[in-house]
Formats: structure tokens, C-alpha cells, sequence
């Protein structure tokens, strides 16, 4: 009885005891404190406060719950330490030495990977310029700082600025068996010298680091243990007997490297997606590799027949990946075997009975699916795809009883298919259906209860007229697209009531008519009811239901009246499109102070009203405001000022109305379209962060400014105004500039200046668009068996902003759009005064594509270094005053589809040949001298004069001079016989001054 007692005493004891301790080691919880500070002391000062928000100075915080740090559960020791994005300042290394008070950490991550949040990534804004950790140092150990850390397994240096010199910090790391060293750009050869000694590593990530020279094979031989090898950047590649992971992905390597693949007999996985083979894919050459598991050759640039055949003999093969290559030919000969890629299938993939992954996905692959495939019951991943199938959908997929991921959308399938025969797919969690082709259904039997939960299921472009039965049984979807098919009626709320994990519900482009919502609140993200026929009011209460969301996009739905204000209670939507739509009234303050995350906001085509933004607004994170083709008006634009990220802003066709000089916060961002409004004043001269200056249709006057600090314009439209003055210039100091429309104004003086070869239009090199991407890095274990959530569906809300530009370009309106935009160059100065010669120096814009320099007073002839633009697709001269011939040197210009040159004085033959063989008459009109097969017109009368070359104009040149130097003295001769007349004594002389006396006298009379 008393050894009972005291066992008593001493449970309550210990279990107090746990329960007085809540934190980590108090030693540990000072030193993250002062990690955090030397961070933050190396941290750019803006983004100080992004640096460790989780790690404060709270003794009641447990700091094992810090975001990056994690702990031993029984001894509250720090295990694992991450510092996430971080801002540092340049050439920032990391002081080793205080990382030594942690003696149990394993995982030590200086990577800039995000850290996951609730769903989603803790990241940094994306401005200014952007560094990591340069080096290490420790000013007391110095390289053998690392050694101190003796648990040390795990060691991310990945997506830094590091060079060589942390090499011989890593020799002493001596208990590590993971090191990524990944994307740190050290363009040296690899000094493996230095980590001969990590005798336990096993994985070892080098790529993306450009390291120069052949791999140093004998010196990574010592590593016994090593398993997984990363490589990037080799031109080359030796023996490694030992590697069981080979990773290749992401270089440039062709063909040539697959002789140095064939000893590496001990591979299980490779990876050698991303590359650019350009060619068929040699398949003999990996016959060897027969312990060969897993075989990525994604997006290789591969074409021709897939080399199955071949592969077959990879008997071990589970995974295969061979999805966005140029692969074409047939899958299935309706029973033929004498097609070589289908004897391949039906002998090669049909037999490799341990295939598990199979992704064919994004080729050229024809002809109906081959049904041998449904013998591989082991298969999990099946994609097809992005290909050009055609036929019926087996009702035989039903016997891959393993099947987890099924993907055939984006084919030209045909006929009917019925989800019922997919009854025995237990396994099956994601399911894409759909089809190009028009005749293509799938049926749903109302009686289908079905047994498996399902986390993915696309039936798109499945001429579905009704929501499927047995989407009622589904309780854990997490994403449905029935997007593009004929479904009518309600919006199906039940689906969001029945899976409460619901993230994303596309119901685009069908017929819906009534839009009801779910009566209690959804965590649901994305939205997509575009183009459908609710004619009606948007419920109030959508804010307060779906206050979670995203992205929502309502674009061409019908909904009508107020915009809801409870759409104010969505703090984390990114992305909304209520474009296209009959909404009125103004924006709802609650709306434009509550959804402060939003970065696309797009309200075109409705008939919003109201002033525009003419107080505050928090909308800091817009990125692309488009508000074009509304009822807007506008006063001071004060609330614009908040929007420091703004891209892309259009508030063009409301009929805004500014006066006075045009007040610079209403232009600026990097896009700005203002264009068909009753804008007035003159154009301010310093519009920063602009690239993209869309002004054109309105009443502005003045000079064109000389848009000083505005480097960054690539995009000029001032068409349309009533702009006065020469061109400035200053124009040619906007080196991006690639398209420029001055027409319709009233500009005089000579043409551009020289100096336009410095811009871009002079310039041959490509141009894009900046993309900025975080740095992550994914391990593959496997493929598509451990199922990902594809996110293709999402590839229309994540983008850029999508600048819309009207260019004429071969006499017609055109519109460009994002990327596309970047790729066009041109210059429209036409509808002006401008006068003088064209210059000839303007035959140096290579880069142009549209030159329209029509209804002008330009005189002179047409530059022969025409011949140089040989991009040019638009060559418009008309309505001047040029004269001289039509250089014959201009049928050079083999992209040149439109050439018009009317209502000039030229003369002379029009030149033949190419390009000029396909211009009619209407190119020649209003030219009396000129002929030639174009318009009909024989060369061979004495009155048509050829003049072949400069020699000729030359003198013609010279006869006007002549011309006006005998007009000159015939006068002066006629004046010197006046006067000599005059001098002589004659009744002529008499009567002469009797006349001028007369016309004096009745002269003075009328004057008095």
C-alpha cells in the first residue's frame, strides 16, 4: 500500500511537471532571438519587418512553434531551422558562430523557399532588387565552424548568391548526408576536392549552378554512400557505378549524352525532362539501364514515333514520362499491325506489366485508344491529354481496378462514354474527362450510386445538360469543372454544402439561369460562372457565404443592379472579373476599403457610375485596374495615388473629363490607357514607372513634352489629339520604344531625327516580358501515384496583366495582347503637317514592321535604305508631295504585304518582281507619271522618261536651276531696257511721265 502512494506521488509530480513546461529550451529560445537580430541587421531597412514575424520577444511563446523552427517532442530541443524569402542587403554572409548553441539541429535550411501558411505561402513582396546570403564566416572557428554542428544531417543552401569560398566551410560538415546546393550560379568547375571528406553523403544537388569543365568523377567516387545525384549545367557526363537518382533535367543537353548514360547500369530514376534533344529519341542507348525505374523525358523537344519498342526491354520501368514533346503517329490501327508505332504499343508498353505512371500527355498522337492499355492492371497514372485521339472511350478502363489519375481532356474523342463503367475503380481520386469534338458525351445513369470518393473531377466540353447523379454522393471533392457544356437551371449549391473541402467550382460557359447560394458560410477559393444567364441581381450576401474566396469570375453572366457591399468582407480575394455584365451604381466603399488583397480588379463593359477613386481607397496590391467602357467621371483622382503596384490601368470610353494641364497622379503605373475621353491640357513631361502611355482620342493641345525620367516608355499612342509643335527630340532617349502613334494631330516641322537608330525600333535583338519566379525545388519520388493536385485549371486567373493595344498595321485595326504586344513594332505619323524630306537614316529601323508616314507634305524622293527595313510588313507614303522614281531596291523586302504609295508626284517604272508582282493599281493612284504592268500602263511612250538611276534625277535637278537662273535674267533685262528707254529724248518719253503726273494728280484728289 504505500509503494502505491508514493507511485502516486510521483505520477502527480512528473505530470505537473510536464505540464509547467510549455516552451522550448530557454538557451535555444535567446540564441533565435539573436539570429533574428543579426538578420535583421543585414536585412534591406523597408523589409525589416518581413524578417521572422513569428519569432518575438515573448517569454510565454513557445519558440518550437516559430514558423521555420521545429523540435525534439521530448527534449524541446531545436531540430530544424529555416529562415525563409528574406530581403538582405548585397554581399550579405552569415555569421556561423550563432548557429553553435543549437548542438541537436538536423535540418539547417538557408534556402529562400516560402514558408506554407494555412494553405497558402508566406512570401515578401516583389519589388526592388533582390538578394540571399553571398558567403559565410565565423571569425573564431572559421572553417571548421560547420563541424561544431555534429548532428548536422541536412544542409539547404539552395537559391543564394554563394561562390567558392563555402567549400571549404562544407569539408568540415562531416555528419551530413543531404546537401542541395542548388540555383547559386557559381560558373567555376566543381572543387569536389573539397567534399571528399562528407564519406556519409548521400544526396548530393548541384544543378542550376553552372559549373564549367567535365564531371570530377574519381573525386565523387570516395563518396561510398552516396545514392541521388543533381546535376545542371554539364556538357558531359562519366561512369558513377554507385548512383541509384540521376537527375539532368533543366539544361540543354541533345542526343550525344545518352552514350554516357549507358554505364550508369545501377540507375533506378532519371530525370532528363526539360532538355533539347530536337530529334527522335535514340532508345537503344538506355537498353543497359535495366534496374531503370522511373524515366522522365518531359518536354525534350522529342518528335517523330515513340520508341516503346525499345523500351520494353526496361522491364523494371514503373514510371514513364513522356508528356509535352512532338511525338506524333498512331496509338491504335483499328487491328492493323502494320504501322510501326502500333505494333511498338501493342509489343512494347503492353508489356511492361509493372508500369504504374504512364503520361503521353501534350503530343501529336492520333488515331483511336489503344486497348491493350487497359490489360496494365497495375497502372495508377493514366494521361493522354493534349492530343489529337480521335474514336470512342473504352468502356474497358473500368478494368484498371489501380487506376488513381485519369486524364483525356483536349482530344477529339467522339461518341458516348458512361461514367457507370468506371464503377470499379476504387482507387480512382482524379478524373478528367472531355473533348474537342462536338459529338462527344458523357452519361451519367441516375441509378449510379458509386463507391469511391473522389478528390478531382473535370467534366468539361462533355455536352453535359444536367449536374451528374452521382456527383451527390462525392463529399470530399476539392475540385469541380463542368465548364463548357449545356447545363441549365439552378446553380447546384448542394455541391458546396455536400464537400465542405471544396477549393475551386468552375461552372463557365454553360446555361445556368438562377444563382443560389449554400444557406451557411463555404470555404470555397475559386469561382468561375462567366459566361452564363443569370438575369438577375448578384445575392447580397455572396460577400458573407463565399467570404473566403480568391479568385470569383462573373464575366458575361447577366447579373444586373448594385454591386453587393458585402463583397467587402472578401479579405483574400486576388483576382475579380465582373466585366461584361449590366451592373450600375457606384463601387461600395466597404468594397474598395475591405478587399485590400486584391491585385485584378476588371469591371469593364457595365454601367458603373460615379467619380472615380476621388478619395482613399486600400487597394495598395492592385496590379491591372480595368475600368474602360463605363459611366465613370472623375475630379481629382485622389484616391489613385494609393496604388503603388499598379501595372495596367484603363479607363478608357467613359467620357471622363480633366481641365486644366492634365494632372500627373492621373497618369502613371506602368500601364495607362486613357483613351476615347474629353481629356484636355497639355501632357505632363515627367510621367514615372510608365512603359505603356495610351492617350489617344481626346482633346489635348500643345507641344509634345519631352518626357524626361520616362526611359521605361515602350508604348506611345497620341493619336487623335490636337498636339502642335515639331517632334522632340528627346523621343529618341525612349530606347524600349516599340510602337509609336502619333497620327492624326497637327505636328509640323521635318520628320524624326537620326538618332531614332538608339531605340529599340534600330535594335535586333528579342524582347519579352519580364517574368519573375520563385526559387523551389521538388525531390521526386514519384510521379503522378502520389496524386498532385493539377492545377491547369488555374492558368487563366494566374497571369499577368494583359495590356490591349489597336495598332494598324496592313490597313487595319488590330489588337495585341500581353506577350504578343512585345513582339510588334511600329510608327504611325501620318494625318499630319509634317514637311521636308523623309530621312534616309529611318531605313535603318530594322525592327520595323509598320511605317505609315501617309497624308503629310513630305517632298523629296523615297530613300533607296528603304531596302533596309526587312521586317516591314506596311509601307504607307501616300497623300504627299514625294516625286523621283520608286527605288527597285524595295523588292527586297520580302515581308512587305501592303505598299501604297498613291497621290504623290512619282515617275518612272514601277519596279516587278516578288512582293511587287502581287500590288495593284490602287498602290499607284494619283501618279500620272508613272507606269508599268501594275497599273496597266505601257512604259514604251516617248512621254514616260526611265530614269534608272541618281544620275538621272541629278539632272533634272539641274534643269530647274537653270530654269529659274534664265527666268532671273530675262527680268532683270527686261528692267535695264525699261530704264535705257527712258534715258532718251522721244515723244515715247513724254508720254510716259505725262501718264505717271495724270495718276499722281487724281491720287492726290481722292486722298484730299
Amino acid at each position: 500500500m504505500e509503494g502505491k502512494f508514493f507511485l502516486l506521488i510521483w505520477v502527480v509530480l512528473l505530470l505537473g511537471q510536464l505540464h509547467g513546461y510549455k516552451s522550448c529550451i530557454d538557451k535555444e529560445r535567446k540564441a533565435l532571438l539573436e539570429l533574428k537580430k543579426y538578420i535583421i541587421s543585414i536585412t534591406e531597412e523597408e523589409y525589416s519587418d518581413y524578417v521572422l514575424p513569428t519569432w518575438i520577444y515573448d517569454t510565454e511563446s513557445d519558440c518550437c512553434c516559430w514558423e521555420g523552427v521545429k523540435c525534439n517532442r521530448t527534449s524541446k530541443r531545436v531540430t530544424e531551422i529555416a529562415f525563409g524569402a528574406l530581403y538582405l542587403r548585397e554581399s550579405s554572409r552569415l555569421n556561423l558562430s550563432l548557429l553553435h548553441p543549437f548542438e541537436d539541429v538536423r535540418n539547417l535550411n538557408l534556402s529562400n523557399y516560402p514558408w506554407p501558411i494555412s494553405g497558402t505561402y508566406y512570401q515578401l513582396p516583389i519589388s526592388g532588387t533582390y538578394y540571399q546570403f553571398n558567403g559565410l564566416f565565423d571569425d573564431v572557428e572559421g572553417f571548421k565552424s560547420l563541424g561544431r554542428l555534429r548532428n548536422l544531417e541536412i544542409l539547404d543552401l539552395s537559391c543564394n548568391s554563394f561562390n567558392n569560398s563555402i567549400f571549404p566551410f562544407l569539408k568540415f560538415a562531416t555528419s551530413l548526408r543531404t546537401l542541395f546546393m542548388r540555383d547559386n550560379n557559381f560558373n567555376v568547375p566543381l572543387p569536389a576536392e573539397e567534399l571528399r571528406d562528407l564519406t556519409n553523403l548521400e544526396i548530393l544537388v548541384l544543378s542550376g549552378n553552372g559549373f564549367t569543365g567535365s564531371i570530377p568523377v574519381q573525386e565523387l567516387s570516395v563518396l561510398r554512400m552516396l545514392k541521388s545525384l543533381y546535376l545542371g549545367g554539364y556538357k558531359s557526363l562519366g561512369r558513377l557505378r554507385n548512383l541509384e537518382i540521376l537527375d539532368l533535367s533543366y539544361n540543354e543537353f541533345n542526343s550525344s549524352i545518352f552514350p554516357f548514360l549507358s554505364a550508369a547500369t545501377s540507375l533506378k530514376t532519371l530525370f532528363l525532362g526539360f532538355n533539347r534533344m530536337d530529334g527522335p529519341f535514340p532508345a537503344e542507348e538506355l537498353k543497359d539501364l535495366i534496374n531503370l525505374q522511373l524515366l522522365d523525358l518531359s518536354q525534350t523537344n522529342l518528335n517523330g514515333s515513340i520508341p516503346i519498342q525499345e523500351l520494353s526491354v526496361l522491364r523494371k520501368l514503373e514510371a514513364l514520362d513522356l508528356s509535352d514533346n512532338e511525338f506524333s503517329g498512331s496509338l491504335e490501327s483499328q487491328g492493323k499491325t502494320n504501322h510501326i508505332l502500333s505494333y511498338s504499343i501493342k509489343t512494347g508498353i503492353c508489356q511492361m506489366k509493372n508500369m504504374q505512371d504512364f503520361d503521353l500527355s501534350g503530343n501529336k498522337l492520333v488515331g483511336q485508344f489503344p486497348l491493350c492499355l487497359t490489360r496494365l492492371t497495375r497502372l495508377q497514372v493514366l494521361d493522354l491529354s493534349y492530343n489529337q485521339l480521335t474514336g470512342n472511350v473504352p468502356s474497358a478502363l473500368g478494368k484498371l481496378e489501380s487506376l488513381k489519375y485519369l486524364s483525356l481532356v483536349e482530344n477529339n474523342f467522339e461518341g458516348s462514354f458512361s461514367i457507370g463503367s468506371l464503377a470499379n475503380l476504387s482507387e480512382l481520386m482524379v478524373l478528367k474527362l472531355g473533348s474537342k469534338s462536338l459529338s462527344f458525351q458523357v452519361e451519367s445513369e441516375s441509378y449510379w450510386k458509386p463507391k469511391i470518393q473522389m478528390s478531382v473531377i473535370i467534366l468539361s466540353s462533355c455536352n453535359l445538360v444536367k449536374v451528374p447523379h452521382f456527383l451527390l454522393y462525392q463529399k470530399d471533392l476539392i475540385v469541380i469543372d463542368l465548364s463548357g457544356n449545356k447545363i441549365s437551371g439552378i446553380f447546384p449549391p448542394w455541391l458546396l454544402e455536400n464537400n465542405k473541402k471544396l477549393e475551386a467550382l468552375l461552372l463557365q460557359n454553360n446555361l445556368f439561369t438562377s444563382f443560389q447560394l449554400p444557406k451557411s458560410a463555404h470555404g470555397l477559393l475559386y469561382l468561375d460562372v462567366s459566361v452564363n444567364k443569370f438575369n438577375h441581381l448578384l445575392p447580397e450576401n455572396i460577400g458573407l457565404i463565399l467570404s473566403h474566396l480568391r479568385y470569383m469570375k462573373l464575366f458575361d453572366s447577366g447579373f444586373q443592379g448594385n454591386l453587393p457591399s458585402s463583397i467587402g468582407n472578401m479579405k483574400s480575394i486576388v483576382y475579380l472579373d465582373i466585366s461584361n455584365n449590366r451592373f450600375h451604381g457606384v463601387l461600395p466603399r466597404s468594397f474598395l476599403m475591405g478587399c485590400y488583397s486584391l491585385e485584378i480588379l476588371r469591371l469593364s463593359h457595365n454601367k458603373l457610375s460615379g467619380e472615380v477613386f476621388s478619395e482613399s481607397v486600400n487597394l495598395t496590391r492592385i496590379v491591372e485596374l480595368s475600368m474602360d467602357n463605363n459611366q465613370f467621371t472623375v475630379k481629382n483622382g485622389q484616391g489613385f495615388r494609393s496604388f503603388e503596384s499598379l501595372e495596367l490601368l484603363d479607363i478608357s470610353s467613359n467620357g471622363l473629363t480633366v481641365a486644366g494641364s492634365l494632372c500627373k497622379q492621373f497618369i502613371w503605373g506602368y500601364s495607362s490607357a486613357r483613351q476615347d475621353n474629353h481629356l484636355s491640357g497639355e501632357i505632363p513631361g515627367t510621367l514615372q514607372n510608365v512603359s505603356v502611355l495610351d492617350l489617344r482620342n481626346n482633346r489635348l493641345s500643345g507641344n509634345i513634352p519631352e518626357f524626361t525620367n520616362t526611359q521605361n516608355i515602350s508604348v506611345l499612342l497620341l493619336r487623335g489629339n490636337n498636339l502642335t509643335g515639331h517632334i522632340p527630340r528627346q523621343l529618341c532617349d525612349l530606347s524600349n520604344i516599340h510602337l509609336l502613334d502619333l497620327a492624326n494631330n497637327s505636328l509640323s516641322g521635318s520628320i524624326l531625327p537620326s538618332c531614332f537608330r538608339n531605340t529599340s525600333f534600330g535594335l535586333q535583338e528579342d524582347y519579352s516580358f519580364i517574368s519573375i519566379t520563385n526559387c523551389f525545388f521538388y525531390l521526386y519520388n514519384d510521379f503522378k501515384s502520389v496524386i498532385q493536385l493539377d492545377p491547369s485549371w488555374l492558368e487563366d486567373y494566374l497571369i499577368s496583366p494583359q495590356i490591349k493595344i489597336e495598332f494598324t498595321i496592313k490597313h487595319r485595326y488590330d489588337a495585341y495582347w500581353g506577350g504578343n504586344l512585345n513582339l510588334l513594332f511600329g510608327m504611325d505619323l501620318s494625318e499630319n503637317e509634317l514637311s521636308g524630306d523623309i530621312p534616309a537614316e529611318l531605313g535603318v529601323l530594322l525592327e520595323l514592321q509598320g511605317l505609315n508616314l501617309s497624308h503629310n507634305k513630305l517632298s523629296g524622293a523615297i530613300p533607296e535604305t528603304f531596302s533596309g527595313l526587312k521586317n516591314v510588313e506596311s509601307l504607307d507614303l501616300s497623300f504627299n508631295m514625294l516625286h523621283g522614281h520608286i527605288p527597285p531596291q524595295l523588292t527586297d523586302l520580302s515581308s512587305l504585304a501592303v505598299f501604297n504609295v498613291s497621290f504623290n508626284n512619282l515617275s518612272g517604272v514601277i519596279p516587278q518582281g516578288r512582293q511587287f508582282n502581287t500590288f495593284d493599281s490602287q498602290s499607284f493612284l494619283g501618279n500620272p507619271l508613272l507606269c508599268g504592268k501594275q497599273i496597266n500602263r505601257s512604259c514604251h511612250n516617248s512621254n514616260f522618261q526611265v530614269p534608272d538611276n541618281e544620275v538621272k534625277v541629278d539632272e533634272s535637278q539641274i534643269d530647274m536651276v537653270s530654269f529659274y537662273w534664265s527666268s532671273a535674267a530675262a527680268y532683270v533685262t527686261v528692267l535695264l531696257g525699261i530704264f535705257l528707254s527712258l534715258s532718251f529724248d522721244s515723244p515715247w518719253r513724254s508720254f510716259w511721265f505725262y501718264m505717271v503726273d495724270a495718276f499722281i494728280y487724281k491720287a492726290k484728289n481722292l486722298l484730299w
